[in-house]
């Protein structure tokens, strides 16, 4: 259908990073019913190609029926325009991929990690989670603290194996999407306006961005039912609203 394939092309248009899998779960989000195939087609009839598929690995296979009681954890760094290091600590529910930047520091201390843990548990605690089993790598800051005061939850660290990043994929997988979705993309200022900009990522991730790992379900919002009327598919009236001053882009039909 012409509205479909100029919604598509449009899409591609403004965010040419996005593959055809990527632009499939932000058709279903807006409930335009189409074909991860029928995207795929409309990019390549108009000479785009689509993005590499990610091959399955033998542990995400151990992993998936599990996940409801895994989190998975990672520090990473990113540097401002005047060159301080700043280290930040997220987490991400294997389950439902919601993520949690618990908070980001230019000193990580022990009492800033064991602070953070806390933080985490008593998160978990008022949305009713059930986690049992928190992946870190063995380059985190601070691993048998973090032991220590999860294990008070009812929580227990597990370790992924040295320099084997596939044990902690689902984490790094987040933190090169956070990359080439925000921080590539923005000069950041100081600590304040990175966490400012990181809390509008977590934010625009839980509530908008369908990933690709949960069949496009967003992390806090299940996927609507489709658009099943022929007439409001020919006439898609689709509103962008930016965030960060554009560098993120969320789409919406008109009111």
């Amino acid at each position: 259908m012409h509205s479909v394939r100029t919604l598509v092309l449009r899409l591609v248009r403004e965010n040419p990073g996005w593959g055809y899998r990527r632009l499939h779960g932000e058709l279903l989000v807006l409930r335009v019913k189409v074909t991860a195939s029928a995207v795929w087609e409309i990019l390549q009839e108009a000479s785009i190609g689509p993005a590499p598929e990610r091959a399955s690995s033998t542990w995400t296979d151990f992993l998936r029926p599990q996940a409801d009681t895994l989190l998975t954890s990672n520090f990473f760094e990113t540097v401002t325009l005047s060159g301080a290091r700043i280290h930040v600590f997220a987490v991400i529910e294997h389950a439902n991929r919601r993520i949690r930047i618990l908070d980001a520091t230019t000193h990580p201390t022990s009492a800033w990690v064991a602070q953070a843990a806390k933080n985490l548990t008593m998160d978990l605690e008022d949305v009713g989670r059930r986690a049992r089993y928190l992946i870190t790598d063995w380059d985190g800051k601070f691993p048998d603290l973090l032991d220590a005061v999860l294990a008070d939850a009812g929580h227990e660290v597990a370790l992924s194996g040295v320099q084997m990043p596939r044990m902690n994929s689902l984490m790094e997988q987040w933190v090169h999407t956070c990359r080439r979705e925000l921080l590539d993309r923005t000069l950041i200022w100081n600590h304040r306006h990175l966490l400012h900009a990181l809390r509008e990522f977590e934010q625009f991730y839980n509530t908008h961005r369908p990933p690709q790992g949960i069949a496009n379900a967003r992390p806090l919002h299940a996927l609507p039912t489709p658009i099943d009327d022929p007439e409001q598919i020919s006439r898609l009236n689709i509103r962008r609203r930016d965030r960060l001053d554009g560098i993120l882009h969320e789409y919406q039909h008109a009111a």
